[in-house]
This record gives C-alpha cells, structure tokens and sequence, in this order.
C-alpha cells in the first residue's frame, strides 16, 4: 500500500467577510472591478462623484447577488476623503482606479492639464490610500492595497507625457509603499493594463490610425476587455497573491515585452 503524499493547500481566491473600497467605481474598468470584488464574496463600497453611476451599479451586483453600497465622494478633495473614510468601517481592500487623461504633444500641455491629471492619478491617490492604510494598520489589518497603473507606467508614448509621468509615480509610490508597510502585513501592488475599450478610451478609438497602431503593438493582436482585468484583481486582492506585493502585475498583451 502507497502511503498518501501530503499536498499544499491552494490558497483562497475568496474574499467572504472582507470589505472592499473602490474608486471610479460609477463605469468602465472600475464598475468591472467592483463587481469581481463582490462575485468573490466582498462587501463592495463603490465611490464616485456621480451618484447616478454608482447607483446603478450597485443595483447591478445585488442583481445577481453580490453585496455594495454607493459612496458619492470626490478623490480629489482631500478633506473630504479623510472626513468620510474616517467615519466607514476599515477596509481590507482598496482598488484606488479613479483617473484621467488628456492626451496632446508634451509642448501643448497647459497647466490647467496637469493639474487636472496629477491632482487625480497621482495626489487623490496618494491621500485616499494613506487614509484607507492607517486604518488597516491602526486596526490590525492584513490588506490588500492595488492602484489602478497602465502599461504606460513601465513605457512612454507620443501625446502622453503627462500620464505617462502620473503612471511612473504611482509605479514608484506603490514601490515605497510596499516597504514602508510590509511589515505591518499591508501589501501594495498595482496593475497595468494596455489599452482597455472603455467609455474613457472609446473616444481615442474611434480614430482608425490610432486604433490600428494600438492593435499593432499589442502581441495578442486586440484590445483589452475590462474581463481581462477582473481576475487580476481578484488574485491581488485574495490570499492568493500574500506574497506579492510592491510590484505590478502588467497585463497589455504583451505591448511592453519589446
């Protein structure tokens, strides 16, 4: 008789009992991001400026038996994520998505375009996941912490100067994170998609020269699907991934492989 080998046990992709905060949550990639959160089992806090948006998504999640609640909030006023934050429960997860961009040659770029740009990729949150992880540390939380990067974080691109330098700082804030709260359990990773068709991206896409470069840089030869983000987020998230942390899991089709 063969004694029995004793296996590991493959870690949970659940999320049961956690709470989720996601920002930008009201459409695009951040509604399909709030939505595997709750499939996974999470309580999904789902935050945005348009109470329409987030409303409606909500409905949708309990539709088909997921938990979350809207949160009318603006990122960007940062006394305002403090005040409303603090009076929430903790969170274990925040998926910080909340973006912008407005592409135009680097020497066209006003001063109105960064401010626009940086105060949301970058300083919302920058202030969003300080107030989210002293929380986690301050209650004994083991979190999960994702920003919502690009592939032009690793890359750059013609018109893109100014997302481009947002995306390398989160890259960089999410590096320092890391080792600043590793030891307190909190992991911080991002994830970099390519060019996903989203309500943001449509408008670019509609260019057929544009469209058609974008497809020639990506190996897989198509456009992203906010599906394909859906599980990367999940892993992250769960306790699949404890061991990742301050990196990014780029998922472009290979665009940025060479």
């Amino acid at each position: 008789m063969v004694a029995a080998t004793s296996l590991p046990t493959t870690p949970s992709f659940r999320l049961d009992g956690r709470r989720a905060l996601v920002t930008g949550a009201g459409r695009g990639i951040g509604a399909g991001i709030a939505a595997a959160l709750a499939d996974a089992g999470a309580d999904v806090v789902l935050a945005a400026r348009t109470t329409t948006e987030i409303e409606a998504v909500s409905a949708a999640i309990g539709h088909r038996g997921g938990r979350s609640t809207p949160l009318k909030l603006d990122v960007t006023n940062t006394a305002c994520v403090r005040e409303v934050l603090r009076a929430q429960p903790a969170f274990h997860i925040l998926v910080s998505n909340a973006g912008t961009n407005r592409p135009k040659p680097f020497a066209e770029v006003t001063e109105d375009d960064y401010d626009a740009v940086i105060d949301l990729n970058l300083k919302a949150s920058f202030f969003v996941s300080q107030t989210v992880a002293k929380r986690m540390a301050d209650e004994g939380i083991q979190g999960s912490i994702i920003f919502m990067s690009s592939q032009m974080g690793h890359v750059g691109a013609p018109n893109r100067a100014l997302y481009c330098g947002s995306k390398h700082a989160i890259e960089g804030l999410t590096k320092a994170m890391a080792i600043e709260l590793g030891p307190q359990g909190i992991r911080v990773n991002t994830i970099a998609p390519t060019f996903i068709e989203t309500p943001m991206t449509r408008p670019f896409l509609l260019d057929p020269a544009f469209k058609q470069s974008v497809r020639e840089k990506i190996r897989l030869g198509r456009l992203g699907r906010v599906e394909d983000l859906m599980g990367a987020i999940v892993y992250l998230a769960s306790e699949a991934s404890a061991l990742v942390t301050g990196t990014s899991l780029v998922v472009d089709g290979g665009w940025t492989a060479g």
